[in-house]
């Protein structure tokens, strides 16, 4: 029994988005210079026609290598910048060193808890004296003025009106 090797297809690739063609698909395009392009379907050929830009479309192959989509460098990079995170993690922010950001992620969080509290607590009562002391500086108004009250005149009834309007 004689084993037959893989049949060879001779494919080509479309002009305008970059997939494969296989024999007896696709249409010819020939400029008036004497160039062929191959389309895969009337879709790229009128986009070709129309002059659109393959790069601008994200379903051709030209999209996709300019735009660096599906590669195996794509996904080393994503395991790179998981890497990096751990490495910033370990060096101090401005205003903080590296020793109090760690003393920070390892403290208990019921203590860290009662610090905020008790800083709620001690920012209270200080805006609570500010407030007592501008009171106490505040001049106490005058009581109010003793002037007879005068009674309010009421005014005599006008006319009634008569509907008496444009309409």
């Amino acid at each position: 029994v004689k084993k037959q090797g893989a049949m060879v297809i001779k494919t080509e690739t479309c002009a305008f988005s970059g997939l494969k063609i296989f024999p007896g698909r696709g249409k010819r395009f020939v400029r008036q210079d004497a160039r062929a392009y191959l389309f895969i379907h009337r879709k790229q050929s009128v986009y070709y026609l129309m002059k659109r830009n393959p790069r601008k479309l994200p379903w051709t192959q030209f999209y996709r290598r300019f735009h660096k989509k599906g590669t195996a460098a794509e996904e080393v990079h994503k395991r790179k910048n998981r890497g990096a995170r751990s490495t910033a993690l370990s060096r101090g922010i401005v205003g903080a060193s590296i020793d109090e950001i760690k003393a920070k992620r390892t403290e208990n969080p019921q203590r860290r808890l009662a610090a905020r509290e008790a800083l709620v607590r001690d920012i209270k009562t200080r805006k609570k004296a500010d407030a007592a002391k501008k009171k106490a500086e505040r001049p106490k108004t005058a009581a109010p003025s003793t002037k007879a009250q005068v009674p309010k005149t009421t005014k005599a009834p006008s006319k009634p009106k008569t509907g008496g309007g444009k309409r």
